[in-house]
């Protein structure tokens, strides 16, 4: 261990997708065999990863990125994390593979379909641990990547005295196992996700109750939607309602988008229901456009 954490010039280093989102706007989701015609697109800068770091960069958090990208990744979404103060020495660009590339149809409801493309995200054995500067950060967030490679991370982390979040979202669901998962929560300190996300982990765990996560990780937060979001920790659960958005511009982002407000009220040392309250309101923020 190199001194304490708090000593360390950066606050939050997050492994996850850095993904190229393609947008397909639809009045509704055909059945199936049939179609129905698009009504615009677009296409941004998306994926776990980005969307945490930038939302904790404009609030203030000291952020970096660990991911990769391949073929066809604009060099233009390098100079906006660099413009946004966001440290991309973590950002490994592979030559020959393929960018990591989600295409989401949205209906006029705003309910989406999702289809990934994992490029080069989709096997990271021959990835880099960023070893000689990882012991800068006090805190690792590790998100949507292979289990693998997050576990040899994880491991490298706690090694060098960093706290660790695990947050493997919608991947907890057909990238995870029991065996590796239980790895992941041993060496983490907080666990995010949503109640899909959650009750996934409790079967992982063989508990009924989101309490009995505790048992493995000393924190549990996790986000409800429109009902708000809820600590959970051995000291008793923290409850708060949502923001409540304005408009409705996506949804996709916004549980990413919480979590970057989350982490800005977390290292300026506020108490537990104002990080989720400023997770709320940043994920509302989000939804609107007002990013």
């Amino acid at each position: 261990m190199t001194g304490a954490v708090a000593d360390r010039p950066r606050d939050l280093l997050v492994s996850g997708h850095v993904i190229i989102d393609r947008f397909l706007s639809v009045r509704s989701f055909p059945p199936a065999d049939r179609t129905v015609p698009v009504l615009g697109g677009r296409t941004e800068l998306g994926g776990t990863a980005t969307n945490i770091v930038r939302v904790a960069a404009r609030l203030g958090v000291a952020s970096g990125l660990v991911a990769r990208v391949g073929d066809g990744f604009p060099d233009a979404y390098v100079d906006a994390f660099r413009q946004a103060g966001v440290d991309v020495r973590g950002l490994e660009r592979v030559v020959g593979r393929p960018t990591p590339t989600c295409f989401i149809i949205e209906d006029r409801t705003g309910a989406q379909r999702t289809l990934i493309d994992q490029g080069v995200m989709s096997e990271t054995r021959d990835a880099v641990l960023p070893l000689r500067w990882l012991k800068e950060y006090s805190w690792l967030h590790l998100t949507t990547a292979d289990p693998s490679f997050q576990l040899r991370l994880l491991k490298a982390a706690r090694e060098r005295g960093l706290h660790v979040a695990a947050d493997p979202a919608q991947e907890i669901h057909y990238r995870w196992d029991r065996r590796r998962f239980r790895t992941l929560l041993r060496g983490s300190e907080i666990l995010f996700g949503n109640r899909s996300e959650i009750a996934r982990a409790l079967e992982f765990v063989g508990a009924r109750r989101t309490e009995g996560l505790l048992k493995f990780v000393p924190l549990v937060v996790r986000t409800e939607g429109r009902s708000g979001a809820s600590a959970f920790s051995r000291a008793g659960t923290v409850h708060v309602e949502a923001t409540r958005p304005t408009r409705v511009r996506t949804l996709v982002g916004a549980g990413d988008a919480f979590r970057g407000g989350f982490y800005a009220a977390w290292f300026a040392g506020q108490p537990l229901p104002e990080c989720l309250t400023a997770g709320t309101r940043s994920s509302a923020h989000w939804i609107e456009g007002t990013r």
